[in-house]
Parts: structure tokens; C-alpha cells; sequence
């Protein structure tokens, strides 16, 4: 499976765009070496498990939420990760799958702590709301602390300050921009995959705009040489938004 995604990620590298996340099949193989690591691979196993997985309820979180939950529990083992380091990834897949784990976790001692410092920062629980507060009027003072961050709004008030000035470089485009410019229709076969499908935005070269590769690749060199300007990049045309 490591040696699969390697070449994966080569391949992409070829086409200019970055490899895709790993598939719910890819995470159980993953879950299988992390329970008995390969020497020499444990930055890549872990870079794979914390970096290389959809968050939210694709089926591939599933299963590493799962894992991860079953580490917590006692339930699997990995020489890698620990019940804490288990929550703390949990804590950074955004809603979904992680959230019954974090909120059972506030019962253990050992890791409740870190299970509120990551639903602290987590929005999308939807019902578990409910589980929370029973467990914080039940006398869980973890889960009070949990329910009172989220009142006061500590996941808002705890991110930096919008800054007085930014410095944009723009990506000047002539003319009118209509969807098809946007994601041709011609590459409509690749729109379920995003950074593939980027590539063909304004694939046909205009005035101001050079395409890599005339009506295949969009001018993404013009536009990797702004970059190195070092500010973010903002899109500004003459008329945007038409169909």
C-alpha cells in the first residue's frame, strides 16, 4: 500500500496537481501497518493518518475515527499513538464521525482534558449537543467546561484578529469569465476530482493569460509566478459570474 501511494504521488506530481486523499479501503490497510509499523516508515504512516484523510463522513474517516476511537478505548494498540495523541487527532477532523469518540471520552480521566480542549473547537456536533449537556448536568466537570467554552464562544474569541491590511497579488483576467472558463464542460469527466480538474480553468489562452498547454492546461506557471511574489493570489476580472 505504501509503495501504491508513493507512485501515486509521483504520478500526480507529474500532471502538476497533488495526490488524492486516501480511500476508505487505503485506511484499512493504513490502521493494519500503523498496529504493526514497518521500520523506517513511522513519519510516513503518520503523515498519511493525520494529513492524507477526508475529514468530516467520507467513508475513510469512518474508519480512522473507528480506530482511533478503539485506541482510546483500549481496544487496538499502536506502538505510534497514544489514547492522548488518539484524541488530539480526533479533535482535528472538523465534525462527523470524530464526535461520539470525544464526547465518550469525557468519562476517561486520563484523556477527558484533551477531549474537551478538542470539542471546544468543534462545531458541527449536531445531536451530541444533547450528550454533552446530560453528561455536564450529570456532574461531569469536564463536560460543563466544554458547554461553557462553547457559550462563550472561546472556538471565535481564540482566533487571530482580522488584520487592519492585506496584501493581495491579482490574477488579472480580460474580458468576461463564464462557468465554462471556470471548468470547461469538455473536462466535466473530472470535476469529482478537484486539483485534477483545476488545471484546465482558462485552458484556452486570452489576452493577459498564457495557457500551458493550448486548450488542455490553464496557465497554472503564470500563475505559480505570482505566487512567488509571496502574497495570496485574488481573481480579479472585468465581468465574473456570468453563465
Amino acid at each position: 500500500m505504501l509503495e501504491a501511494y508513493r507512485k501515486h504521488v509521483a504520478e500526480r506530481a507529474e500532471l502538476g496537481t497533488v495526490p488524492l486523499p486516501l480511500n476508505e479501503k487505503q485506511v484499512a490497510e493504513l490502521v493494519e501497518l500503523l498496529k504493526n509499523p514497518p521500520a523506517g516508515e513511522d513519519a510516513f504512516l503518520m503523515d498519511l493518518l493525520e494529513n492524507r484523510i477526508p475529514a468530516g463522513v467520507d467513508q475513510a474517516a469512518y474508519v480512522k475515527a473507528a480506530f482511533l476511537a478503539a485506541i482510546v478505548k483500549g481496544e487496538a494498540t499502536s506502538p505510534l499513538i497514544s489514547k492522548k495523541k488518539a484524541v488530539e487527532i480526533l479533535g482535528t477532523m472538523q465534525g462527523g464521525y470524530n464526535v461520539q469518540p470525544l464526547v465518550a471520552a469525557l468519562d476517561d480521566a486520563e484523556v477527558a482534558q484533551e477531549a474537551a480542549d478538542a470539542l471546544k473547537k468543534t462545531l458541527l456536533v449536531f445531536d451530541a449537543f444533547n450528550d454533552v449537556t446530560e453528561k455536564a448536568e450529570a456532574g461531569n466537570a469536564i463536560a460543563k467546561e466544554v458547554v461553557q467554552s462553547w457559550a462563550d464562544a472561546e472556538w471565535f474569541l481564540s482566533r487571530p484578529e482580522v488584520p487592519e491590511k492585506t496584501t493581495y497579488t491579482t490574477f488579472k483576467v480580460t474580458g468576461e469569465t463564464n462557468t465554462d472558463d471556470l471548468s470547461p464542460a469538455q473536462d466535466a469527466w473530472s470535476r469529482p476530482d478537484i486539483p485534477l480538474h483545476s488545471l484546465a480553468m482558462h485552458k484556452n489562452s486570452r489576452d493577459g493569460i498564457i495557457a500551458d498547454e493550448e486548450g488542455v492546461v490553464g496557465p497554472m506557471k503564470q500563475i505559480e509566478a505570482l505566487k512567488e511574489k509571496g502574497h495570496p493570489l485574488a481573481y480579479v476580472g472585468d465581468v465574473v459570474g456570468t453563465g
